[in-house]
């Protein structure tokens, strides 16, 4: 008997009038899903028959933690140990390696990748498709590092060597771009963050300025999540 798939969606969005992670990935899939808004300490009971987990990105800093962060880290935790495929997403995919090997995992990224980038696939046929390289917008200024061998390591960039990772065999993966964010989309979360934040108005600049990519590679990867568990 086919499972009914429930995704609970943890929106860890600061400014949902400008970043709406939730939007962005259903607007990919048809299945029955509940968000939480994290930073209104809004978490899922897993009683609730939740089959999948997303953890989106944020405009916040896994370095610089505010207190629902522990909250969070706590159901992220919970939803492992049931088993409950995982997939998170740049902030999310930080939090993912923060929870399962504590905080040396993560730091200030040495160079913040805005835009859409080229990213090399070197592993995760079964998750990725058969592409060995796909094009997805990137936002963020921390990263993941120094994974033990109990990851593999799916994909990277010149600027960032873990892109993608999966822990163990286990349905956990995590992706540091944002493939659910499209092209248009991206432009206007851009435009957005240079307002709010002008001193990185030069970096936006050369990222809106650079060429526009979009492999379509969400598809794939929520066919291949969704089909876990």
């Amino acid at each position: 008997m086919t499972q009914t798939v429930k995704i609970a969606i943890l929106d860890n969005s600061i400014k949902p009038e400008m970043y709406r992670p939730v939007d962005h990935w259903t607007s990919f899939f048809d299945a029955d899903f509940e968000s939480f808004r994290a930073a209104d300490h809004h978490f899922p009971d897993l009683d609730q028959g939740f089959t999948h987990m997303i953890v989106t990105g944020s405009e916040a800093s896994i370095i610089h933690r505010d207190d629902w962060v522990s909250e969070e880290i706590e159901i992220v935790a919970a939803a492992m140990a049931r088993d409950i495929p995982i997939l998170g997403s740049c902030w999310g995919h930080q939090l993912l390696a923060l929870v399962i090997s504590g905080p040396g995992v993560v730091r200030r990224a040495p160079m913040p990748e805005l835009g859409w980038l080229t990213i090399r696939i070197h592993e995760g046929r079964e998750f990725f498709g058969d592409a060995r390289s796909f094009q997805a917008f990137s936002l963020h200024f921390d990263e993941v590092i120094g994974l033990g061998s109990e990851f593999r390591i799916l994909a990277s960039t010149d600027d960032c060597s873990i892109h993608a990772f999966q822990y163990r065999d286990r349905p956990i993966w995590g992706i540091q771009s944002h493939p659910e964010i499209n092209i248009a989309n991206g432009k206007s979360l851009l435009e957005d963050f240079r307002v709010v934040k002008p001193e990185i108005g030069p970096l936006i600049r050369r990222a809106l300025d650079g060429e526009r990519r979009d492999s379509g590679s969400v598809k794939a990867i929520l066919d291949n999540f969704l089909r876990r568990g």
